[in-house]
């Protein structure tokens, strides 16, 4: 069904850590604007994917997962998805279809409950992963985790085969409200292209790591210019440091005789001259910036600014 008028508006993803938020944005922007790895948190910034279409312009919000904090970084983590939440349009939560619910949903579930205005899409991810018959029964635990509310759209969805995505996509298009495009026509993102370079260093970094050094890596552009040359691509040279945060730590992302570091960075700069669509030169640093996670005045300069 057409629609009349042109629609835009803003939709906020949420759920708990590892639920395919992610994997998600990138599949309805058709283009890798959120890194995406096994490890909880992989997201840290809010960072919005645009849907652009004849139709509508839908601006997506990837939020962190929500957690409960052990760190200062956790708690403003946390903060990130409330403020998401104001003023949206449709509020999308996403359940695993291979999982159950449990505080941490009934918790997020209590949150979108707050946000009356806004449309309550359910997304049961992972489809893939399951038989149709367990699908059933997680749609009746989610059916039941609206207190207060009803949900909208309950709509079961696989990000990694692009099962059902199509679908998704255009009932986010007819509840939203009528309205102008907000950004231009061919843009996939509002994310800096510096955010995103540390952002795809930081996924390299975290692949096959183990325990709490994934947490624990945080990347930042110390350096970044475009070299005089000719030739029809340009050349950029980029120098970027890995933060890491305890000294034992350096030593597994520089890895046997630098190995790991020299890995990280041939990974990295393959993502980030196809995302520019220009050949670089990536030097990479490794830094101990002991307990950034809990340090408010790191925290500030990292960009995780306390609002």
């Amino acid at each position: 069904m057409r629609m009349s008028e042109f629609r835009s508006g803003f939709v906020a993803i949420v759920g708990r850590p590892n639920t395919g938020k992610s994997t998600l944005i990138n599949a309805l922007v058709g283009s890798k604007i959120a890194i995406t790895s096994p490890h909880p948190n992989t997201t840290r910034h809010a960072i919005r994917g645009i849907i652009n279409n004849s139709e509508f312009q839908a601006v997506l919000v990837d939020t962190p997962g929500v957690h409960k904090p052990k760190t200062l970084l956790g708690h403003r983590l946390n903060a990130v998805v409330s403020e998401s939440m104001d003023s949206v349009d449709i509020v999308m939560m996403c359940l695993p279809a291979d999982e159950t619910s449990g505080a941490g949903d009934e918790f997020i579930a209590a949150e979108i409950a707050k946000h009356p205005r806004a449309k309550k899409f359910a997304l049961v991810t992972k489809t893939d992963l399951v038989s149709k018959k367990n699908i059933a029964t997680r749609l009746l635990g989610i059916s039941a985790l609206a207190n207060g509310f009803t949900w909208d759209e309950i709509i079961p969805i696989s990000a990694a085969i692009h099962e059902q995505i199509d679908l998704l996509e255009e009932l986010i298009g007819k509840n939203l409200p009528a309205g102008p495009a907000f950004y231009p026509e061919d843009m996939k993102s509002d994310q800096g292209i510096e955010q995103l370079i540390c952002e795809l260093i930081r996924e390299a970094a975290m692949r096959d790591a183990r325990e709490e050094l994934p947490h624990s890596i945080m990347v930042t552009i110390d350096e970044m210019s475009e070299r005089e040359e000719k030739g029809s691509r340009p050349f950029f040279d980029i120098h970027a440091t890995i933060h890491v945060e305890r000294d034992s730590q350096t030593g597994i992302i520089l890895g046997h005789q630098g190995e790991r570091l020299k890995d990280i960075g041939m990974r990295s700069r393959k993502d980030i001259e196809r995302e520019l669509g220009a050949r670089i030169f990536l030097g990479l640093h490794v830094k101990v910036s002991k307990e950034w996670q809990r340090d408010p005045k790191l925290l500030e300069r990292l960009g995780f600014t306390e609002r």
